[in-house]
């Protein structure tokens, strides 16, 4: 595939006097790992549902794979992979019975499909239980047979919409294992949403969505850079003497916080030794930590993503 994986300009939903995404811009690499970042109602859901063909846009234009996501719509549909926050397997079904469903209604021939259906099961850890009922799977196992739903018909790019939502830190750590063993398996792109920040940071790149539109896009590491300086909690002997020292001799304006004082400097680690030796006030603890999503979503949007969530009975987006 030649040109971006995902190509999208002014791309725009309203429902009446709602504008759900508000004309974005944004292109996707071809084997990228790009994350929608931003809490329910942001407008993730109702991209990706464009994305995929599920909703007609307002406005703008999507491509995936190469193919109009308006024009060309069967095309794109047998481009992509697609594993939506609710699960939708067969309970009543086993492993192996589901995706041969799927694999029938995408027309692969069963001899490439029985060869496929084992290899994706022995990477995802689940040839053991392929004549299992679902209905006896973990949700973390759902959720690995629902990615090889998605990439059983070898498409080229795999969307997933909050793919690790309700499940424990570790689950969600596993099925990024995976996640990543397959990206670089089957060579494709995956595209995500998510309001989880420890999940943004699996990504090659992350935009930050909120009310409808993209505050920024990076690389996560470069985003959290990009916001400001590192953060240190010191605890002395005599705090109003280290304010002091601080401000004489480095030129730092500290605050109170508990029993630390804390204030921030570029690049935390190399400042220690600095700090440790120059201070002249005694330290019995340093704390520091670096920028996170956290701090570049309240950078971008004023607000941190706990704070913009949908209030309960809302609709996600």
């Amino acid at each position: 595939m030649t040109g971006p994986a995902i190509a999208v300009e002014r791309l725009t939903k309203r429902y009446g006097d709602v504008e759900a995404v508000r004309g974005i811009d944004f292109e996707v690499a071809d084997g990228e790992v790009f994350g929608f970042l931003g809490p329910n109602g942001a407008g993730k859901s109702t991209t990706i549902n464009m994305l995929c063909t599920l909703l007609t846009p307002t406005s703008g234009r999507a491509s995936v794979a190469g193919h109009d996501v308006v024009a060309r719509r069967d095309r794109v549909r047998r481009s992509l992979g697609l594993v939506f926050q609710e699960s939708t397997l067969d309970g009543y079904l086993t492993a192996v019975q589901n995706l041969r469903f799927h694999a029938d209604l995408y027309g692969v021939p069963r001899a490439a499909a029985t060869e496929r259906i084992g290899s994706l099961l022995e990477l995802a850890g689940l040839w053991e239980r392929r004549d299992d009922l679902v209905s006896t799977f973990s949700g973390g196992m759902r959720r690995r047979l629902e990615i090889v739903r998605g990439l059983l018909h070898t498409p080229r790019v795999l969307f997933l919409d909050e793919p690790t939502i309700g499940l424990d830190p570790q689950t969600r750590a596993a099925i990024w294992d995976h996640v990543h063993e397959l990206r670089l398996r089957e060579r494709i792109t995956v595209f995500l949403t998510t309001h989880y920040m420890q999940e943004a940071e699996h990504c090659d790149r992350v935009a930050i969505m909120d009310h409808g539109a993209i505050a920024v896009i990076g690389a996560p590491d470069a985003l959290k850079s990009a916001v400001g300086e590192d953060r240190l909690w010191i605890r002395t002997a005599d705090d109003g003497a280290a304010e002091a020292a601080l401000r004489e001799r480095f030129g730092l304006e500290a605050a109170r916080q508990g029993d630390a004082l804390t204030f921030t400097v570029p690049e935390g680690e190399s400042f220690l030794p600095r700090l440790i030796a120059g201070l002249g006030v005694p330290i019995s603890s340093v704390q520091f930590a670096r920028p996170t999503l956290e701090d570049v979503f309240l950078a971008h949007t004023g607000t941190t993503i706990r704070d913009a969530a949908t209030p309960a009975g809302a609709t996600a987006g």
